[in-house]
């Protein structure tokens, strides 16, 4: 049974780090890369009927999609483990109960053999049915667990047709359980519908959506997300943010993942030496239906509840994702054993639930949390932006009005002279 829930859909430290103007490095305790074997690739290939269609460069979708996999095939890289789904390849009837269960496993997800691969992608014929939601949930199962990273690519020239089991929520089912799996979706000449149903998918698990109508994109596009495949996975570590901030967890440098309540708050603690600075990003993501206009704060705050400084952002509906950052630098001190300052992260959101829809488990959250080593003096940051802004400032005023002086001082000569004349 798939249920309405599931974690950030495309939500990423990097974002938040970029709306708010910052780039963080790698985390060094929490959310470093994650090492295990190598990465694994699903290609999941639609092989319904409508394949046969000749609208891709003069030829049929199914040429261009076994064209672009041969090339695929021929260019993964040696560390990537691949293998080969399809949907709607074998059963040609009318029966959707049986065209529903329509697929297959190609070619297993392990160390590649080119040539065996070809030979069974060029086995393929357009045939039936397109059980996208069923041939996801079994791709789901070809990974193993100590994969370093796991990809599905998905390529369809249509929309699902085994309703009332949804595609996309299957990709939420799939994103709820944790296992770090990214299904990114390419839709072959796309309609409306399709491109709505395929964005919704790649959405769900943090992956991408292309439309493609040409065989070379197609091929491109595929050979990009085998080779992303191979970049190092950086994997966020769960917390518990608290009610309040005496109780809340302290953070080192990390990335991290917890659920926040609709329009409700959570707390973190962070602990900043003298010369350190503080940089701190935060996404909620809308993972169920939400009413249009909300917002998502950010603020650092001493444990006396003084505000330190503060990031916000706010949204209209149009995104699934919204974002803000902070950054706190910690002036030096003269006492070589001065203690640590503890400051208090705050997220705050005004999300609120569309009617129907259920408020539990909490909206996630992803929080990126950076001590770096700071200026030499934090007060240089005021000084070398602020003041030598107003100092600017000031010199151009003064330069503006002694040439305004000047300019009026030789227009009155000049038809003073002209009037002499």
């Amino acid at each position: 049974m798939i249920t309405r829930k599931r974690p950030a859909a495309g939500v990423c430290a990097l974002l938040a780090a970029l709306t708010a103007g910052i780039v963080f490095p790698v985390a060094a305790v929490a959310g470093e890369p994650t090492s295990g074997t190598a990465p694994q690739v699903d290609l999941v290939l639609d092989v319904s009927g409508s394949m046969r269609t000749a609208d891709i460069d003069g030829g049929t979708r199914m040429a261009a999609a076994k064209r672009a996999f041969n090339e695929v095939l021929d260019a993964t890289p040696e560390e990537v483990q691949l293998g080969i789904r399809t949907l709607g390849a074998n059963y040609p009837g009318d029966n959707q109960k049986t065209g529903c269960k329509d697929t297959a496993q190609l070619y297993p997800v392990s160390t590649l053999d080119r040539t065996e691969a070809k030979t069974q992608v060029a086995t393929l014929s357009p045939t039936g049915w397109t059980p996208i939601g069923p041939a996801l949930l079994k791709s789901a199962g070809d990974f193993t667990d100590s994969a370093s990273s796991k990809r599905i690519v998905l390529i369809s020239d249509g929309e699902d047709t085994c309703a009332p089991l949804d595609p996309c929520e299957v990709a939420r089912e799939i994103a709820a359980k944790g296992i770090g799996l990214t299904i990114d979706t390419l839709g072959l000449v796309p309609n409306t519908k399709m491109r709505q149903q395929l964005s919704c998918i790649a959405e769900a698990t943090g992956g991408t959506y292309t439309s493609v109508e040409h065989a070379d994109e197609l091929t491109d596009k595929v050979n990009q997300l085998v080779d992303r495949a191979a970049d190092p996975v950086v994997t966020p570590v769960a917390t518990e943010g608290a009610g309040t901030c005496a109780a809340a967890p302290t953070l080192k440098s990390g990335l991290y993942t917890d659920r926040e309540e609709f329009a409700r708050q959570r707390w973190y603690r962070v602990d900043v030496d003298p010369g350190q600075e503080l940089r701190a990003s935060v996404s909620v993501g809308a993972d169920r239906a939400v009413n249009p206009s909300y917002g998502v704060l950010l603020r650092a705050v001493t444990v006396h509840g003084r505000e330190i400084v503060r990031g916000e952002a706010a949204g209209n509906g149009r995104t699934d994702v919204i974002s803000t950052g902070l950054r706190y630098p910690k002036a030096e001190s003269d006492d070589e054993d001065a203690p640590a300052e503890t400051v208090c992260l705050q997220v705050t959101n005004s999300f609120s639930a569309a009617a129907g829809v259920k408020t539990t488990p909490g909206l996630p959250l992803e929080l990126t949390v950076d001590v770096v080593d700071g200026p030499s003096h934090a007060s240089d940051v005021a000084s070398f932006g602020l003041g030598r802004g107003w100092w600017l400032l000031g010199v151009l005023i003064l330069a503006g009005f002694v040439a305004g002086l000047l300019w009026g001082w030789l227009s009155r000569w000049r038809v003073a002279v002209w009037r002499t004349n």
